[in-house]
């Protein structure tokens, strides 16, 4: 500061304001470059924490099932590793701030489903309005499947109608219209079911990469041509047949 403090004077009149105002930036930048670093460390912390809340959600439900980690923890109900998950998922909805809160809600309601399901379902649909698109997308599937599951067909097949026409990469309209077919299907709505599924699958057949060379089908383009072989023999017959896919280079 004494050879800031001379250069200062040698500057005069609005020397060192300018100088001290330098100086200044330089302390800001300090304190930025310390806050990305603590924010990454943060952010990293809080992926981990999630991860570890996540691989016990996914845990199979088995009282013998093998593992490689003898510490692993180890459920024989669904309801008891619920019960394990929303304590984890708790931890990180009261540590972190977003988006790891308004995910960890998600998954805490997704897993409440098999705990108070009423709860769940109030839940997921606060979920479903949150200004987060992803979590926000798949609550709404999440209820949709909910919906199903208790037989309100008309209330799924209007939220999985809302996630197809949103065209989403995270509950892909595929995806959605392959739901939404199953539930006409219940329904007794055999033409609108058939239509789906054709669309769908159709639709998979024909999609190309940029270089127009014709993709695999999906998976759901796949599984909704099953359905739809069932369902109706006869326009399954129309559908575009499947283009013969490459074999890997070397073989053939």
């Amino acid at each position: 500061m004494t050879v800031l403090d001379r250069l200062g004077d040698k500057l005069e009149g609005k020397g060192k304001p300018i100088l001290y105002g330098l100086i200044g930036l330089v302390v800001l930048g300090a304190l930025v470059g310390f806050y990305v670093t603590w924010n990454s460390r943060k952010k990293d912390e809080a992926r981990r924490a999630m991860g570890r809340a996540i691989a016990i959600a996914a845990t199979p439900v088995s009282p013998m099932s093998p593992s490689i980690d003898p510490n692993a923890p180890k459920f024989t109900t669904e309801r008891d590793r619920a019960q394990k998950a929303i304590e984890e998922f708790q931890k990180v909805s009261a540590k972190y701030g977003d988006p790891y809160r308004t995910e960890a809600r998600y998954f805490i309601a997704t897993n409440l489903l098999y705990v108070e399901r009423e709860k769940a379902i109030s839940e997921l649909v606060e979920l479903s309005k949150v200004s987060i698109p992803e979590v926000a997308m798949l609550s709404k599937f999440a209820l949709a499947q909910v919906k199903e599951s208790d037989t309100k067909y008309d209330e799924a097949a209007q939220l999985y109608s809302e996630l197809a026409a949103l065209n989403s990469t995270v509950v892909t309209p595929e995806t959605a219209n392959l739901r939404l077919a199953n539930v006409y299907d219940k329904q007794g709505k055999k033409k609108e079911a058939v239509e789906l599924l054709f669309n769908i699958a159709d639709a998979s057949r024909k999609a190309k990469d940029d270089d127009g060379t014709p993709l695999p089908p999906s998976s759901a383009g796949r599984e909704a041509a099953e359905k739809l072989q069932k369902l109706d023999p006869e326009r399954y017959a129309k559908l575009t047949p499947e283009a013969p896919q490459a074999l890997p280079f070397g073989l053939g």
